[in-house]
């Protein structure tokens, strides 16, 4: 399989740090607008075989990316860029004849007039749209193929296929005990990101009533996790989950809810009402004239990247998928759980915890698709493949799941 992977971060530099243990990978072009952060993604890396190389590449010029996908006769685009870059990405896969994985799905618009009732856009309504057009070129694009969404989606369908009848709800529960010694705010994860999710109204799905919004931080409730994190308070954010679950899984609810805290909260209120959280670029005067910024931009580039915070950090991080419901006429409830603790990833890979646990998920799907385990055309979710040949590789890559019996 050779691959294009875009986006030479964090996340990327695990995916490469992983696949690179793995035989079913002929050629990864790392790819990245910083040529040498791409350089120094692969140059880490121990390729004696010349398996990967770097290249500069803008993921907002579609025309660029689909030339380089044609000559280097890619079969997979792998998207490890935020969600801006989605759908230029998403239409040169497309219209190179390529596959393509991400993990998270095009940006939401919310509604013009109720935020907190009703969906706009929602998450990944550009990229279904045109789901179609993947079908007709029977060319997959597997989206939300991360942690969450991805893992906690293959929780979903594993728990529906195996241990429920009748799921009354999915709840994805992700939270952490994790510190960042030396910084008092330093998020673990791209804030570019976190602030999109965190201050869009969150989804929320109830089978009588299809999607609906509700306001930011919303329905708080106390979640205890595994493996000695303990008891953490989560609270409504938007996710991909909520708009993909409901497509394959019946259930009668679905939510997402991140276990935030009180103090980063209030930090990405307070972001908001300064307006600091905008992507809308502002003029700055300059020495040479006004220069042109956005503020979330700039928020960005004054916190220290993720992905250099690993020799920092301490604890663990834990995403998984809660559900409630029946099984052979009795009540049950299970937590499906994946924990990572970083002292370990970074001891084996050199990858903060919250990163890598990122990365492994996308690696999985594209060996599974190398070997024709998962197979499909159109755009799906993770929900849509067959649950246990992932889970099964996802411990065999040495990070078991683990399941949790609530009641």
């Amino acid at each position: 399989m050779r691959v294009l992977l875009v986006g030479a971060g964090g996340v990327g530099t695990a995916v490469t740090r992983i696949a690179a243990r793995r035989g079913f990978l002929t050629h990864m072009i790392v790819a990245d607008y910083d040529l040498a952060r791409a350089r120094t993604a692969v140059a880490t890396l121990d390729d004696p075989d010349g398996r990967f190389s770097p290249c500069r590449l803008d993921a907002s010029d579609e025309e660029a990316v689909h030339r380089l996908l044609v000559a280097e006769r890619c079969d997979v685009l792998l998207n490890a860029t935020d969600p801006r870059f989605v759908m230029p990405l998403f239409n040169a896969a497309l219209a190179a004849g390529a596959h393509y994985l991400d993990m998270a799905m095009s940006l939401s618009v919310p509604h013009a007039t109720a935020p907190y009732e009703r969906c706009g856009v929602k998450l990944g309504d550009e990229q279904f749209a045109r789901a179609a057009d993947w079908e007709n070129a029977g060319r997959l694009a597997l989206v939300g193929m991360g942690v969450e969404p991805g893992l906690s989606d293959v929780f979903a369908r594993y728990a529906a296929d195996e241990l429920f009848d009748e799921i009354e709800e999915l709840g994805v529960r992700d939270g952490a005990n994790l510190t960042v010694e030396g910084y008092e705010f330093a998020p673990s994860f791209s804030i570019w990101t976190t602030i999109e999710e965190c201050l869009n109204p969150p989804v929320v799905y109830e089978k009588d009533r299809g999607w609906f919004t509700t306001p930011p931080f919303s329905e708080p409730e106390v979640f205890d996790f595994p493996e000695g994190i303990g008891p953490v308070e989560c609270v409504n954010v938007e996710h991909e989950e909520v708009l993909l679950m409901p497509r394959w899984v019946d259930a009668r609810r679905v939510t997402f809810k991140y276990g935030l805290g009180d103090d980063f909260i209030a930090r990405l209120k307070t972001l908001h009402e300064l307006g600091l959280d905008s992507t809308a670029k502002v003029a700055v005067p300059g020495a040479d004239g006004p220069v042109e910024v956005s503020p979330r931009d700039v928020v960005a580039a004054c916190l220290p990247d993720p992905a250099t915070l690993g020799e920092r950090m301490k604890g663990k991080t834990c995403a998984g998928t809660w559900v409630k419901g029946t099984k052979d006429g009795a009540a049950r409830e299970v937590y499906l759980y994946h924990v990572v603790d970083n002292e370990w990833s970074m001891r084996e890979y050199g990858s903060q915890a919250v990163v890598w646990q990122t990365a492994v998920n996308p690696v999985i799907a594209l060996e599974l698709i190398a070997s024709g385990t998962w197979k499909g055309s159109g755009v799906l979710g993770p929900e849509a493949l067959p649950p246990r040949p992932f889970l099964d590789l996802l411990a065999e890559y040495g990070a078991p799941w683990g399941l949790r019996e609530e009641r």
